[in-house]
């Protein structure tokens, strides 16, 4: 079960276990209200969810990318 937890984090982009490191909260308890919400708003939260997964992505790319201009 804890590989298919790691798989999914590392798959899923990490949005909910950076959110709950942010935020103080666990990663499970944003995951539940995250499917709660989804369910009472007819999935709308998914697009919060790639909003938020695509705002980690770029972030981490620019960090890339300072840390490679910092080395020259």
């Amino acid at each position: 079960m804890k590989f298919l937890h790691n798989f999914l984090e590392e798959r899923a982009f990490g949005v909910c276990s950076k959110l709950g490191e942010r935020l103080g909260i666990s990663s499970g308890v944003i995951r539940m209200y995250f499917i709660y919400t989804s369910f009472l708003t007819f999935g709308s939260p998914i697009l919060v969810y790639l909003v938020l997964a695509f705002w980690l992505n770029i972030r981490k790319y620019l960090r890339r990318q300072n840390d490679f201009v910092k080395d020259f």
